[in-house]
């Protein structure tokens, strides 16, 4: 029998997994695409940074920009956690050039695809992309200069375990760029129990 943190994980990757796909609902998804510019705009990404990624990398879920909080130069190792189609990770690519690196790693098998596919279209060569759960990260120890994330840390249900996995990839000296949602107020029970907020 599933406890309710299994239950909550298959939920998100079960979302996010329709939106890769575009099932999710229809007028979302029309909204999504309509707005996913503006949207990336009002949390803080230059219209310079928008229009240097691929069109089809940008969905409009993120809540900030973790560029603004962390300096990527070039020829940093770059982490993504919960990268999605990889909007972050091929802006961060241009940041760190021919020199860098850059990994998402994201749970989603779709997402993961078509982050994939826009890299080998758009012949990001110092991009990839790993199956992997942000709790769990398929990265060494001591590998990276800079991990960053876009709105996923909150949907994890053991955050501590994400903080104890960012700490052991990071290099000394290393940096983080986190941008997400946190609750200033205890949820009631009704939103702890409706499957329709997890993946909020």
């Amino acid at each position: 029998m599933k406890n309710m943190n299994d239950k909550i994980i298959e939920k998100v990757r079960e979302d996010y997994r329709d939106i890769a796909l575009n099932k999710k609902d229809e007028e979302l998804i029309v909204s999504l695409k309509n707005t996913s510019d503006e949207v990336s705009e009002s949390i803080g990404y230059s219209k310079e940074e928008i229009e240097s990624v691929p069109k089809e990398a940008n969905l409009g879920l993120g809540c900030g920009n973790p560029f603004n909080i962390v300096d990527v130069k070039e020829g940093d190792i770059i982490l993504d956690l919960g990268s999605g189609v990889g909007f972050d990770c091929f802006l961060a690519a241009k940041k760190v050039g021919k020199r860098g690196r850059v990994i998402g790693v994201d749970m989603t098998p779709e997402m993961l695809s078509k982050s994939r596919d826009i890299a080998k279209k758009n012949r990001f060569r110092n991009v990839e992309f790993r199956l992997g759960e942000i709790e769990n990260l398929p990265v060494a120890d001591n590998f990276v200069d800079k991990v960053i994330s876009n709105c996923v840390i909150n949907l994890s249900c053991n955050k501590r375990r994400v903080y104890d996995e960012i700490y052991r990839v990071l290099k000394i000296g290393g940096e983080i760029g986190i941008s997400d949602i946190v609750i200033v107020k205890e949820l009631t029970e009704d939103m702890k129990n409706n499957e329709d907020l997890y993946s909020c």
